[in-house]
């Protein structure tokens, strides 16, 4: 049995380029961590929009369980990344 298909996600933030990273060691050096757009988007809305999780849902187009189980992913990764000088690659899925 296949997993159910992925609901679109309506994303309206767009990346600041395609990584971030620690300064002063190349990308092809580091330990890369990917961030997929709904997690960026996510993030953009909850933590700096200030918007709840149920409104950014509507936003989004998911439901309010979804954008926590989304948010709570990207925020691991991100803590990750900056906790363990790791490069965070932005990936339009």
């Amino acid at each position: 049995m296949s997993p159910r298909p992925k609901k679109l996600r309506t994303c309206e933030g767009n990346f600041c380029g395609r990584a971030f990273k620690p300064t002063g060691t190349p990308l092809s050096k580091l330990d890369q961590i990917e961030l997929f757009r709904d997690e960026m988007e996510a993030l953009r809305l909850c933590d700096r929009e200030g918007l709840t999780q149920e409104e950014a849902g509507e936003k989004m187009g998911v439901s309010r369980g979804t954008i926590q189980r989304i948010i709570t992913i990207a925020r691991r990764k991100t803590a990750e990344a900056l906790s363990e000088g790791r490069a965070l690659i932005f990936v339009d899925d």
